[in-house]
Parts: C-alpha cells; sequence; structure tokens
C-alpha cells in the first residue's frame, strides 16, 4: 500500500495561517463540527522541542459518524476526522486520511458509505487549498 491510498494531501499557496482559517471555512460550509484544534508545534514547544508549523483539525460530520457507528463501533477508533494543516520545507499543505479505507479495516462497513465521507472531506481540503 503507498502513502497516496491512505492521504490525501495538498499544497497551497496560502500562508500558513490562512490555510487554517480556509480549513475551518470550509468545515463550516459544509455543515461539519469542528471539535478542536491541536497546535503541535506549540505543544513541542512547552517541552523544548523545535518543529515546523502543524495544526490538527478534529471535525465530524454527525451524519456519516452516525451511519458508520451503526455499521461498526469500531470504527470509532478512527474518529473524528482529522485534516492536518502543515510546512513542510517552507511550503504549507493541507492533507486527511482518505475515510474510504475504514470499509477494508472494519467489519460490515459499506464501502460507498466510507467513501462519500471522503468525498465530503476532499471537497473541504480542496476548497481550502
Amino acid at each position: 500500500m503507498k502513502q497516496e491510498d491512505v492521504i490525501y494531501c495538498v499544497g497551497t499557496e496560502k500562508s500558513f495561517s490562512d490555510a487554517v482559517v480556509a480549513v475551518l471555512k470550509a468545515v463550516d460550509q459544509k455543515n461539519w463540527t469542528v471539535f478542536q484544534i491541536i497546535d503541535i508545534q506549540e505543544r513541542l514547544a512547552a517541552k523544548g522541542f523545535k518543529q515546523d508549523a502543524l495544526k490538527i483539525i478534529e471535525i465530524c460530520s454527525g451524519k456519516h459518524a452516525n451511519k458508520l457507528l451503526l455499521q461498526n463501533k469500531l470504527v470509532s477508533l478512527c474518529m473524528p476526522c482529522k485534516i492536518n494543516v502543515f510546512v513542510d520545507k517552507n511550503k504549507v499543505f493541507i492533507a486527511g486520511m482518505r475515510p474510504s479505507i475504514v470499509s477494508q479495516l472494519f467489519d460490515g462497513v459499506k464501502q460507498d458509505d466510507a467513501s462519500a465521507v471522503e468525498a465530503e472531506l476532499k471537497e473541504i481540503i480542496d476548497s481550502a487549498r
């Protein structure tokens, strides 16, 4: 399995901060919910480590979450969905796991339902780009 099979990642010309704001706006436009934003750079700096900018934005669609949880409660191990905004080699990226993979990992999860989640997640990422 290749990284591209599991991760959807795009570069952006936006600044790091603008990319984070764009993701938040795109999440809102899709009527998903932001659970929390984790600032990895800040948390590691508090421990004495230096890291490029990285924020993990935890998001959820109640409609999709409910559907998948009814199929297999263990899918909750992959929830909530995360969109990462990060800097690597002075370039800003927006990335997320491909939710369609859960249909291969958890019994009873329908491919069509997992793919529907992925389609919306990709729309959020592409809109934020």
